[in-house]
């Protein structure tokens, strides 16, 4: 059955259904006062919601439900909605729907949008320096960030940057980007979406309708996949990013350069297939990285955010400004104390956004080989994680394994590493979780090595958020450098 997309009645005159009363439910009621007929809020958790049960919703009665991320596709609400005739849409389709034009005019604000299993908040927040370096008002919205719906709706903004989940995407239908990205693509989020399939397909609704460019990773099959299934504007280019030298129509690397053989000449000029741009020298993304500079995963993601910008039409030199100005977020292979021992020093890093084996294993191949005591762990989201076990274990020096969910990482570690030392964490007292778990890292760290939380799984187990679990995490390794010192 094709799942309804239009409501039955202008948006005006409907009764709209918001799914979730977090901090996009609220944005969207925020939309869509003055804009809808009747707004009815369900939100167990929120108190100020209409309705605490989803059951006493008469959908006989509703034009519309806009769901929240976090409510998945086969919650009874929104399977009975669609069952019904009744239309379910992202925060991000009524974003699209109620987007506003340009102060002067100009038409509504384009959208550049990332997905991809590892490296989207990254990507976006380069991609925001590069269009700030070049004059752009730009908004960076979307999945960890602002709500897309604000920025849809705000004419002093110019360009969207826009970070976009597999949930967001899942119920998104009209959404047409002037440039889409996705970076990667591995298993993850397989207790919401139930198979890699559907996974994948979710993410790949990103180049449905691209107006210039669907950029995606070159060494990847499933994603370039990803860009020939997609039904797109006339016109709309395939446009690679790798490590390796550019061909015809692709983002690279040549020696130390970035180099762009995309759009660096018009379609029509003879001399185009001949010729290249250079964007940036990997010296310009140095500060990214630690003494051997950025890894590789954030030379890839640069280019990718290098090929949207381009897209939209930034000139080669605001694309370096841009690089060179970028600092990444909070909890992102972020280095939070280093601590002194005999013989040396330890470095503790914070990656608590690496949320899936796949952003874990980037983060592991940072760093020299046998120098990582590993803390790693928490909602498996019914992952496996054997593949990057045998992947990584060679950065492995130490595990301390955290988290409610252990049975996985556990066993992938005894069948594929038995020579790694592991420490489980008693998972019962969750206030006190991270700091046993630094202190037992600490204890199994030698000088030179870098005690890394780089999860491999959601936070929700035992903490409110994963910048809940960076910060504890940050806060249990500066009270162990500071005793360290105190010590010496």
């Amino acid at each position: 059955m094709t799942a309804p997309v239009e409501p039955r009645v202008p948006l005006a005159d409907a009764h709209v259904v918001v799914a979730g009363l977090g901090v996009t439910g609220r944005a969207v009621v925020a939309a869509l006062t003055g804009r809808a007929a009747r707004v009815t809020t369900v939100d167990a958790a929120a108190p100020d919601a209409d309705l605490a049960d989803a059951s006493l919703v008469d959908l006989g009665a509703v034009d519309l439900v806009v769901a929240s991320p976090g409510w998945r596709p086969d919650h009874p609400l929104l399977a009975g909605a669609l069952a019904a005739g009744v239309p379910v849409w992202s925060e991000v389709e009524l974003a699209w729907r109620l987007r506003v034009d340009r102060a002067g005019g100009r038409g509504p604000a384009p959208w550049l949008a990332v997905t991809g299993t590892n490296g989207k908040t990254t990507t976006v927040g380069m991609l925001t320096s590069i269009l700030a370096a070049a004059g752009e008002r730009v908004a960076e919205v979307g999945n960890v960030g602002t709500p897309v719906v604000e920025a849809a709706l705000d004419p002093d903004v110019d360009v969207l940057a826009v970070e976009l989940s597999s949930f967001q995407l899942h119920f998104t239908w009209s959404v047409s980007c002037e440039a889409a990205a996705v970076l990667n693509l591995a298993p993850d989020h397989l207790d919401w979406h139930g198979t890699p399939e559907r996974y994948a397909a979710a993410k790949g609704r990103i180049f449905e309708r691209a107006q210039r460019a669907c950029v995606y990773d070159a060494t990847d099959p499933a994603v370039e996949a990803l860009v020939a299934d997609a039904d797109v504007v006339e016109g709309c280019r395939a446009v690679g990013f790798s490590l390796g030298a550019p061909g015809r129509s692709a983002l690279g690397l040549v020696d130390d350069l970035l180099v762009d053989r995309a759009f660096h000449a018009a379609a029509d000029d003879p001399a185009r297939h001949g010729a290249a741009d250079e964007l940036a020298t990997l010296a310009d993304l140095a500060h990214l990285g630690g003494e051997s500079g950025a890894a590789p995963h954030v030379v890839a993601d640069a280019l990718a955010a290098a090929a949207l910008a381009r897209a939209h039409g930034v000139a080669a030199a605001d694309v370096r400004a841009g690089l060179r100005a970028y600092r990444p977020g909070r909890h992102r292979v972020e280095t939070v104390a280093t601590a002194r021992v005999a013989g040396g020093t330890v470095r503790y890093v914070d990656d608590s956004k690496a949320t899936n084996g796949h952003a874990a294993a980037a983060s592991l191949a940072s760093f020299d080989a046998g120098t990582v005591v590993w803390v790693v762990g928490g909602l498996a989201k019914g992952a496996t994680f054997d593949d990057l076990v045998l992947r990584r274990a060679d950065r492995v020096r130490a595990a301390v394994v955290v988290g409610v969910d252990a049975t996985e990482i556990l066993g992938a570690l005894e069948r594929h590493a038995p020579q790694i030392p592991v420490v489980r964490v008693d998972p019962t007292d969750t206030g006190t979780v991270m700091t046993r778990a630094v202190e037992a890292a600490a204890a199994l760290a030698r000088p030179g090595d870098t005690v890394l939380l780089a999860p491999a799984s959601a936070s929700m187990d035992q903490f409110r958020s994963y910048a809940q679990r960076g910060e504890d995490f940050a806060a249990a390794a500066r009270a162990v450098a500071a005793r360290t010192t105190e010590d010496d």
